[in-house]
């Protein structure tokens, strides 16, 4: 019963397609012929999750240029080339591997029938039975979820961080740690049949993303300069305000495919609600952030309001579908305050260097949204929160927080320790004064000049988060 409900809520109408299909029942359907004939609406539910994919894909330039933005000139073709590089990485492994952890024993489509409570094992490589249109569509839409995970960390480890090692990392990442939290909530695992729900990857994605994210950071340690000799940050400005806003409203664009395409089924006429929650929560969350700064400091900081907006963004994503508009609004405000607090909770008290706010945007806004959806789902799609007296919700969302964090804080620990054991993660210093533009890929973003006139390794970044 509880399986069924959990693939109503993730699935929806696609669910009812695939498990519907005369062509699951007889084996996979490369052609589509098969799929058609057993539904004639399927087309336009597969244009619309193709769609919402692209537009998801499209997200890895708003992290190019949010990254790029807040960091200096010096190190924007290394920002550039990760992600880059950081999606090709994610797909190769969500291919190869992280698909079928993720998914196999969730019988959502051809291909996907093996697995447990804690890791599938079918479909990999899209072969075999997972040869089929409607597997390979649910693969595409789930890859660009996974490399949106991985390029999270991107942003908190920058300006120090050697190439080669980060791309080992978000190989690893979208092959395993990713995949099998994943599988847990979305792919039939134990906190799925629990009854933890995530629309759209506040934890699933951000989160995860997020704690990687922390660990990664806190084992490089600070970039040079960033702490004088009493331990007082100093803040590094970034270079170009103009992408790193750009960047935002890219990734505010792509969210609605993220949020709203996460239905996987353009019948289902939730859209709409999730759609409007998804802007209201980001407008609520840039206002939000923007107002206590601007009390405190005098000042309408830009670079703050941009991660609000984001933090709004990620708080929303987990309850999108199962909250009323009032309550996106509430939430995406408290996401806002919770990534100003986390932003100088992480900076002042762990005295980790997070160039971008990627912790506090993701991780700490991202374990919030989960929480918040025991909290305002209010029953008109299939959950019930506190707000309509439902106590179970919350103290199940609250259990797989926990999972997550002792999953991808223990994993996420191991791994950069082995990684910095095995190929080292920080350039040398010689290299991080120079920048890495020049370092590690003998190129300046804008030219010779830009390389002997990147900036002061001592200055301030303004009170972006």
């Amino acid at each position: 019963m509880k399986r069924g409900i959990l693939k109503i809520l993730f699935l929806t109408a696609f669910a009812f397609l695939v498990l519907s299909s005369p062509a699951l029942a007889q084996g996979p359907d490369p052609s589509g012929a098969a799929t058609l004939e057993a539904d004639p609406t399927a087309p336009v539910n597969f244009v619309w999750v193709l769609v919402s994919a692209f537009l998801v894909f499209f997200m890895q330039a708003g992290f190019a240029l949010v990254e790029a933005g807040f960091t200096r000139a010096k190190n924007a073709v290394n920002i550039l080339s990760k992600n880059v590089l950081d999606f090709c990485m994610a797909a190769l492994a969500f291919w190869a591997f992280g698909f079928a952890i993720m998914f196999g024993g969730s019988a959502l489509a051809s291909g996907l029938d093996k697995g447990n409570a804690f890791i599938g094992y079918s479909g990999f490589f899209l072969s075999g039975e997972a040869y089929d249109v409607t597997t390979i569509l649910y693969w595409l839409f789930q890859m660009v979820f996974a490399a949106t995970a991985a390029t999270i960390v991107s942003g908190a480890m920058a300006e120090r961080t050697k190439i080669t090692t980060y791309l080992a990392y978000s190989f690893l990442v979208s092959a395993v740690i990713y995949p099998i939290y994943g599988h847990w909530v979305w792919g039939g695992g134990w906190l799925g049949e629990l009854g933890a729900v995530d629309f759209a990857g506040s934890g699933v994605v951000h989160a995860v993303g997020g704690v990687l994210a922390l660990i990664g950071a806190w084992k490089l340690g600070p970039r040079i300069g960033k702490y004088d000799e009493q331990g007082r940050p100093r803040a590094i400005p970034g270079h170009n305000m103009t992408l790193a806003i750009l960047g935002v409203f890219i990734l505010f664009f792509g969210w609605f495919g993220f949020n709203a395409g996460s239905t996987l089924a353009a019948t289902e006429l939730r859209i709409s609600v999730i759609a409007t929650n998804t802007t209201l929560a980001a407008v609520a969350g840039g206002v939000a952030a923007m107002y206590v700064t601007l009390i405190r400091t005098g000042r309408v900081d830009l670079g703050v309001t941009g991660n609000g907006i984001l933090a709004g963004l990620v708080a929303v994503t987990a309850g999108c579908a199962f909250v009323a508009p009032w309550a996106a609004v509430v939430i995406g405000a408290i996401g806002g305050l919770i990534m100003l607090w986390a932003t100088h909770f992480i900076e002042y008290k762990l005295k980790v260097d997070d160039p971008v706010g990627a912790v506090a945007v993701h991780g700490a806004a991202g374990i919030f949204g989960v929480i918040a959806v025991g909290i305002f789902a209010d029953g008109t799609y299939g959950v019930s929160g506190l707000i309509v007296g439902d106590v179970r919700q919350l103290v199940v969302q609250l259990i797989s927080v926990v999972a997550l964090l002792v999953w991808a804080g223990v994993t996420g620990w191991l791994l950069f320790t082995l990684l910095d054991k095995t190929m080292g993660l920080r350039v040398s210093r010689e290299d991080e004064l120079a920048g890495l533009d020049i370092t590690e890929h003998g190129v300046s973003a804008y030219g010779e000049e830009s390389a002997s006139t990147a900036g002061p390794e001592l200055g301030l970044a303004g009170s972006r988060a």
